[in-house]
């Protein structure tokens, strides 16, 4: 199969929001709060065996921010095929010592460090209508039914902080476009195991989330 990157082939929805999109920082912040044993199940209900290899981890409900922990599932060394969910802290130092939180996927190939980002929902924020409103306005991304998020990511090692992640993203589907001109790079659960084994290539899982994968909804209004 031909993959052909960079191209944004959806238009956005009809019933916009009343807010001005912006086009510069994207998802600084995501919430995560299934415990371990729920993400072992549904890695199960994938037919994914998960395995803690640092122990179970103490995952509480909350909103994550940039440099703050995050659980996050890889592909197992060695050859007997299971997935390793680990914390790890979300972002290391570029050039300059800006953290890099997210990196563009478009047009590239990732053979080695690919991890998945297990979220919730994810935000983002836009420039309010009214000028006299100081704070930004923030949506929530989130799946209809509450269902699990897999966000691809890579993970490498930062030589200060140890191992680290980010999060890939891409053009913005439907669901995402009147908000913001990128997205984070999502997988359905069907492209979790062909994304952690490499057994596809990046420009066949990654791109713009189709119409209806997310609900959207104001999440703190006037959020700082």
């Amino acid at each position: 199969m031909r993959c052909y990157a960079g191209a944004n082939f959806f238009a956005l929805k009809a019933a916009a929001p009343a807010c001005r999109r912006d086009g510069a920082v994207m998802c600084n912040l995501y919430t995560q709060s299934k415990s371990p044993d729920e993400i072992a199940r549904i890695f199960r209900e994938q037919r994914m065996a998960l395995r803690f290899p640092e122990g179970i981890p103490n995952l509480q409900p909350r909103d994550i921010r940039i440099t703050e922990p995050g659980p996050i599932v890889r592909a197992a060394p060695g050859a007997d095929g299971g997935f390793d969910l680990v914390v790890r802290r979300w972002s290391w130092p570029g050039p300059g010592g800006k953290p890099v939180y997210n990196f563009r996927s478009d047009g590239r190939e990732f053979s080695s460090g690919r991890c998945l980002i297990v979220a919730d929902g994810f935000y983002e924020f836009t420039t309010p209508v009214d000028p006299a409103q100081k704070r930004k306005d923030r949506w929530l991304f989130s799946k209809p039914h509450g269902e699990l998020i897999g966000i691809a990511g890579l993970v490498r090692d930062a030589a200060e902080h140890g191992e680290a992640f980010t999060m890939l993203t891409t053009e913005p589907g439907p669901d995402v476009a009147p908000y913001h001109g990128r997205q984070v790079a999502l997988l359905r659960p069907d492209q979790w195991w062909p994304w952690l084994t490499y057994a596809r290539p990046a420009c066949e899982l990654l791109g713009p989330a189709s119409a209806g994968t997310l609900d959207v909804s104001a999440a703190n209004a006037a959020a700082a």
